[in-house]
């Protein structure tokens, strides 16, 4: 490979994987999210190995291939969840992820989740839309300003036979105008998250919190630049365009709600009582924002959490049952 690539070739590495779970496909995804991002984290723990076996250095993009689907709302929610895994795990190794599908399902799936903070947004588009126009125009699928920085790859026709050297060959022919660049950090090792109470910060604040908030920002996929505890004109920028994307005031100031909308943001699994883990962590640190009060951060779900669950739901007109399940955290992620 190292071979290939001094001859002047690049490459465009393709992982062909888990389809989505509304096909007949024999490998598929889960139709679970939480099992299907999980499924994602091991997919790319995979492609890691394999691209550092093949010497593809790190920063290089992996295109994780989901053939078209007949989209529906829980197979879009599968495959949503398994691409937040793949990204995550390729930023944990240092690389970009990238995404090939056909443009009237996955693409556009993808494109309409774009600025939702419950998933992790993938870096390059590969898209299979057979319309002959060398170019990376993606018509009504995706918005022109989606994935407009050289991050694009156009399939524009398939199944061509082609002759080289008096062989003919049946291929694919793609327009690419992609970049390089740096993958975002996918967690927020290095910035504490915890805090007995989360406090106000907009332009001219600093400390922990804000570097808290930039990572928090960087990982729902809004670049304030790097976690350096100063609130700045980019961490401004960051803030309006993910409070817009949530539906929240675009005032740049990071407040109670918008608190609540980042810590919470993630996957969405139903907890309750004796549940533990990751979600369990995001859901007592937004309930702390979003009650402003103290509720202890060690991801167990004990009565303390439970109490806390029905005081919010109570609070904001929920059902109070003490779960946690869509319509709860529907509401903590878009900052209520």
């Amino acid at each position: 490979m190292t071979g290939q690539t001094g001859n002047g070739w690049r490459l465009i590495p393709i992982d062909v994987g888990r389809q989505a779970p509304c096909t007949s496909f024999s490998l598929k995804m889960s139709a679970d999210p939480a099992t299907a991002k999980s499924q994602g984290v091991t997919a790319a723990a995979g492609a890691l190995t394999a691209a550092a076996n093949l010497g593809i250095p790190a920063g290089s993009a992996v295109y994780s291939d989901i053939e078209g689907y007949a989209s529906t709302a829980s197979c879009k929610a599968a495959v949503l969840s398994y691409l937040s895994g793949w990204t995550e795990r390729l930023h944990s190794g240092g690389y970009l992820s990238g995404f090939y599908s056909s443009a009237s399902s996955g693409i556009k799936d993808a494109a309409s989740a774009y600025g939702n903070s419950a998933y992790t947004r993938v870096d390059h588009i590969f898209y299979g839309w057979w319309n002959g126009a060398a170019d990376t125009n993606t018509g009504s699928y995706v918005p022109s300003t989606s994935w407009a920085g050289h991050q694009r790859i156009h399939q524009y026709a398939g199944e061509v036979t082609e002759s080289y050297g008096g062989y003919s060959i049946n291929i694919d022919r793609d327009y690419l105008d992609v970049g390089t660049a740096t993958p975002p950090t996918a967690d927020c090792t290095g910035a504490s998250l915890d805090f007995t109470a989360y406090s106000t910060v907009q332009s001219g604040s600093a400390g922990d919190q804000v570097k808290a908030a930039q990572c928090l920002l960087k990982t729902a996929g809004y670049d304030p630049g790097a976690p350096d505890g100063a609130f700045g004109a980019a961490t401004t920028t960051a803030t309006q365009d993910f409070q817009s994307g949530t539906g929240l005031t675009a005032d740049g100031v990071i407040g109670p709600k918008t608190w609540t909308a980042l810590l919470s943001g993630g996957t969405a699994p139903t907890v309750r009582s004796g549940s533990t883990g990751e979600a369990v962590t995001r859901l007592q640190r937004a309930l702390t924002a979003a009650l402003g009060r103290t509720v202890a951060v060690d991801g167990a779900f004990g009565p303390d959490t439970d109490q806390a669950v029905r005081d919010y739901q109570s609070s904001r007109a929920l059902a109070v049952d003490g779960i946690v399940g869509s319509g709860t955290w529907d509401a903590l992620q878009s900052g209520r």
